[in-house]
């Protein structure tokens, strides 16, 4: 047997396709070793930035705590004088140090050792308005204050960028004068971000929009940069501290991933080799196996036996063409079809789908086969004997069920005709019969409606009878009527009426805890809380049952009915407080529920707005749509509960619904 043409193109597709995954999986995994390395620098040039902006702060505040030793030195010019030089000779950040009254005029004022006077050449007064800035920082919060960053110019033509810090002096509580520190951006970057960090990246200070007011650090290098910003908030003034690093193409990762990439296109080689001896091999396997196929088949459209295959959930997976003749239909009508199987009759569905289900559950069959009757496409009824035997594997595993479908229509027509010659002679004897059971069919049937006829009429003649009113009397009337309603039952037995019903999807429901559901919404409850002021009281007892729900919409419910709690406590309640509580309901004796509870100290309900309350689309919220209690009493109602509301002594509503236990 020779394989068709298409078959040997579609194998060399697939194998074109084979390379050219193998192919896109290694490009992909190039890609993603250099994103891996990008991602690594960006993380630790992240993570530098932020040790820079934490060592910053660190220093900051240590200077604060410096100048605050300072104001508790002698006012006098001499010993103020000596301990600020002998400060900045210790901070090289500051520039200058000032100590001003209540109205900003310098008192005192010391300048750095280590360069010229930074207001030599314009004065202080250029500056005043920062000073001012931060001073006014400093009294309202009763602490430091920065000013915003400035450039001066400097008499050697370049410039610096300066910040003011102002610290309130205060004596005996009250506040009577400044202390004023200059710093230098440039010196802060030098002085206060490590070393570690600066010697291969650049630091910088800029402003909101970009702008650089002061680096410092590595040159820049290499071919590709990174960038990471962390924003430095000081009581005043804000700004960001920028880290650049430059970095060349990667070194270690080209070298890996070519001889990663070899190694992977040698193996892929030589799998490809292995894989073309395979199938060669399996070419001469395939001829062997249609040709044994091929000769099977023939057995099988020769038989004019039926044969059908199921698996073990029922399913066909296999028919022959006899039997598809048998059924008039057509092998791809009857593959992968279950209960119930398109040729049962529709009287016999339950029958045939009890007796497939005992034999799914392993039930052998008899060996004389079983008997039953098809129906073929056309509506045509015939009788069949079916055998049936378990379909094993070459594992020895069942797999299934093979059974073979014999029609023996024409064996019971004979019968038939048979049967129909006996019946004629026995024609007499069972017109007899018949008739026998008609007088008793009647017998039975008069019986009850003779009974219910005269219990009707003793009734009526007792109701027309002026003895009603003795009490014996009407506990026999009592009875008369009862036993009415019992024939009445008896007869009505006879006709059984049949209802429509509609399928519902089953909820995914499960058991969960009281405290469970409580617990999943309290993060946003307390969240909303605390925006509205509002002190949230949980009341759970631990040993409550759990209760069967849609976890989901409940827990929905709960966060709804909480929001809506939170909003209508006015602004200016005296105690602002929502209680969650959950208790047994007052029927939970004989219905088991729980019930769950939210109330409020709002302004209460009116009596209007309450009977539209549930009412789809009816809101008393500006920017409301109306639907929230709306949807919430739709799933509490699709869980058997209740949904309502009560008004909450001394003011303020409770909504409360019930859950059944698990």
């Amino acid at each position: 047997m020779v394989l068709p043409a298409g078959l040997h193109v579609r194998r060399w597709v697939l194998w074109g396709l084979l390379v050219v995954l193998v192919l896109s999986m290694l490009g992909t995994l190039v890609w993603l070793a250099g994103r891996y390395e990008v991602s690594q620098v960006q993380a630790r040039i992240e993570r530098d930035a932020a040790d820079a902006v934490s060592d910053i702060r660190t220093v900051l505040t240590r200077n604060v705590q410096s100048l605050q030793a300072l104001q508790y030195a002698d006012r006098s010019a001499v010993p103020w004088a000596h301990d600020a030089h002998a400060l900045l000779r210790e901070h090289r950040e500051w520039l200058r140090l000032e100590l001003r009254d209540l109205d900003l005029r310098v008192l005192k004022s010391v300048d750095t050792p280590f360069r010229a006077p930074a207001f030599h050449r314009l004065g202080r007064a250029a500056n005043q308005p920062e000073v001012v800035q931060a001073c006014g920082v400093a009294r309202r919060q009763s602490g430091p204050g920065y000013g915003t960053s400035t450039y001066v110019p400097q008499t050697d033509g370049l410039g610096l960028e300066i910040m003011d810090l102002c610290l309130p002096v205060i004596t005996d509580g009250q506040l009577t004068g400044y202390t004023v520190a200059t710093y230098s951006l440039s010196e802060i970057l030098v002085n206060m971000v490590g070393p570690q960090l600066t010697r291969s990246q650049e630091a910088s200070f800029t402003e909101s929009d970009g702008t650089r007011l002061a680096m410092h650090g590595t040159a820049r290098r290499g071919s590709r940069v990174f960038i990471a910003k962390q924003l430095l908030d000081l009581p005043g003034h804000t700004m960001v501290l920028r880290m650049d690093s430059w970095r060349g193409a990667p070194d270690l990762f080209p070298d890996v991933l070519t001889a990663l990439v070899t190694a992977m296109a040698i193996a892929l080689a030589t799998v490809l080799v292995m894989l073309a001896r395979d199938m060669r091999r399996r070419q001469r396997v395939e001829l062997d196996l249609a040709d044994a196929l091929a000769f099977r088949k023939a057995m099988e459209d020769s038989l004019v036996t039926g044969l059908r295959a199921r698996d073990n959930q029922g399913h066909i997976t296999y028919v022959n063409p006899a039997f598809c003749e048998m059924v008039g239909f057509e092998a791809k009508e009857l593959i992968g079809r279950s209960i119930p199987a398109p040729y049962w009759p529709l009287e016999m569905v339950d029958e045939y789908g009890q007796r497939q289900a005992l034999r799914l559950a392993g039930n052998a069959p008899p060996r004389e086969g079983v008997e039953s009757v098809f129906m073929r496409k056309n509506g045509e009824r015939f009788a069949v004997m079916i055998f049936e035997a378990p379909l094993i594997n070459a594992l020895g595993e069942q797999t299934g069920w093979m059974g073979a479908v014999l029609d023996i229509s024409e064996q019971r027509r004979v019968e038939e005709v048979s049967r129909a010659s006996q019946e004629r002679l026995q024609a007499t004897a069972r017109l007899t019969t018949v008739g026998e059971m008609a007088s008793l069919l009647s017998h039975e049937l008069n019986q009850p409606l003779a009974a219910i006829s005269g219990y009707a009429t003793g009734s009526m003649n007792l109701l027309q009878d002026a003895a009603f009113k003795d009490p014996q009397l009407a506990e026999i009337l009592t009875s008369a009527i009862q036993r009415i309603g019992q024939q009445a039952e008896r007869a009505g037995k006879v006709i059984k009426s049949v209802h429509d019903f509609v399928r519902r999807r089953d909820q995914a429901r499960e058991a969960v805890t009281p405290r469970a559901l409580l617990d999943d919404v309290m993060p946003l409850v307390i969240l909303q809380a605390r925006k509205l002021s509002v002190r949230v009281v949980v009341q759970c007892p631990p040993d409550l049952p759990a209760v069967f729900c849609d976890r989901t919409m409940v827990e929905q419910v709960l966060l709804n009915l909480a929001r809506n709690g939170m909003q209508a406590m006015a602004d200016d309640a005296p105690n602002k407080v929502l209680t969650l509580a959950v208790h047994p309901a007052a029927s939970n004796a004989t219905s088991r529920w729980l019930e769950f509870s939210v109330a409020d100290v709002g302004q209460g309900i009116p009596e209007g707005v309450s009977e539209k309350l549930f009412t789809p689309f009816f809101t008393t919220k500006e920017e409301g749509m109306g639907l929230g209690l709306s949807l919430c009493r739709t799933v509490v109602e699709q869980h058997g509960g209740f949904l309502g509301h009560r008004p909450h002594t001394p003011r303020g509503t409770v909504f409360s619904f019930t859950l059944p236990q698990s």
